[in-house]
């Protein structure tokens, strides 16, 4: 047992070593003999009174008084604040992987696993250290990190933003719990370069649509893309599709009624022809209420680029771009409001859809024609006559 007196106050803990009694020195509070247990033992204690030294200056400086007990509980990890980069890290992590499965997504978590690793090499590489005390953090440490990751690992400036929007968000996870006063990365301004939103020109889609497919694996494949071309669901969404997400409206039209996985945000999405069409031709498939069967992320992706390869599209297609087809050749480009497809995209603002709005130059052109339609035979030019202007009256 451990046994910490302040001013007359007791804390007792659990040490956590079993000894033989017979060699304990009650006075030298040490084990005798020279086996290699008591020098282990007796490490072990010099260690934790030396832990025991420096919570309670540390607690003294930052608090003001102290008590046995809180340095007890500092001793044995209660209250503690994590005083390293990565020990803050892997506490993060662990509290984080709680969530999975009830707020989180299962792979959402793998992010923070790498930005984990990548710092732990880092650390190793450029510091010579195991782990860093978060007060020595500084401004220059997120820079040399920043060019770490876009020289010695070749990743792009979307990886590299990804990564270091974790990293600042253990630094302020530090500062909410006291440990820091202030933010070292503060005047750190990532390069954000605008993320362009990938989807297939119309030509592509049909194409990728009518292109004969034999196998029924990739037929399968080529119609849960189509089948989300034309609902703006992703992946994880169209897992979790149930029997109980479909309406009927008063109309007799069917509705998907859904929370997105990733926002939590109510979607209402209209189910078009072709989208009922596909759910009627896989229904004998069903397997209890899911409307589809999905294969795996990497199965879809390896189908899909067959199928690409089928159509002569030479181009890399993803699973996600039918969500961005969704958003830009089925809905804004044919006139769809921007609030609509926020809502049925599952947007948790709406500048986020107005990035959809911005990619297709076809909605540009017609929504220009519309323009022209209306004024263009409203104004006419002056016309320039001996030396003088003359204006025709708008019509």
């Amino acid at each position: 047992m451990g046994r910490i007196s302040i001013n007359a106050k007791v804390a007792q803990f659990s040490v956590g070593i079993d000894i033989d009694p017979s060699l304990w020195d009650a006075k030298a509070y040490r084990m005798t003999g020279k086996s290699r247990h008591a020098a282990e033992t007796n490490y072990h204690i010099e260690q934790l009174t030396d832990r025991i030294n420096r919570y309670y200056k540390q607690i003294l400086d930052e608090q003001g008084y102290i008590t046995a007990e809180l340095v007890k509980n500092a001793v044995s990890g209660i209250g503690r604040k994590k005083e390293n980069l990565l020990e803050l890290f892997h506490e993060h992590n662990e509290e984080y992987a709680k969530q999975i499965g009830v707020t989180r997504s299962k792979g959402s978590i793998k992010a923070y696993e790498a930005v984990t690793k990548q710092t732990k090499r880092f650390l190793h590489i450029h510091y010579n250290m195991e782990d860093i005390p978060l007060r020595q953090l500084e401004l220059s440490f997120i820079e040399k990190f920043d060019s770490y990751l876009r020289i010695e690992q070749g990743f792009t400036a979307h990886t590299i933003s990804t990564y270091t929007i974790i990293l600042r968000k253990i630094v302020r996870r530090a500062i909410s719990q006291g440990t820091l006063h202030k933010n070292p990365f503060a005047a750190y301004i990532p390069e954000q370069p605008p993320r362009k939103r990938r989807h297939m020109t119309l030509e592509e889609l049909e194409k990728f649509m009518n292109v004969p497919v034999v196998s029924k694996r990739l037929c399968h494949t080529r119609d849960m893309f189509i089948f989300a071309t034309f609902t703006g669901l992703s992946y994880a969404d169209m897992c979790n599709l149930s029997e109980e997400n479909i309406h009927k409206s008063r109309n007799d039209s069917f509705w998907i009624d859904i929370n997105r996985q990733k926002t939590g945000i109510q979607c209402n999405i209209p189910l078009l022809d072709i989208p009922l069409q596909i759910m009627e031709k896989y229904k004998p498939e069903r397997n209890g209420n899911k409307i589809f069967k999905m294969p795996s992320p990497s199965c879809v992706q390896v189908n899909l680029n067959k199928v690409a390869k089928l159509c002569g599209i030479e181009k890399r297609i993803t699973y996600h771009q039918s969500r961005h087809n969704f958003g830009t050749l089925i809905t804004l480009s044919r006139g769809v409001p921007l609030e609509t497809v926020s809502q049925m995209m599952g947007h948790k603002c709406i500048r986020t859809t107005q990035i959809y709005a911005k990619l297709t130059r076809q909605k540009v052109n017609e929504d220009m024609k519309k323009i022209s339609d209306r004024i263009g035979r409203k104004y006419k030019l002056p016309v320039q006559s001996n030396g003088k202007t003359k204006k025709n009256n708008a019509k």
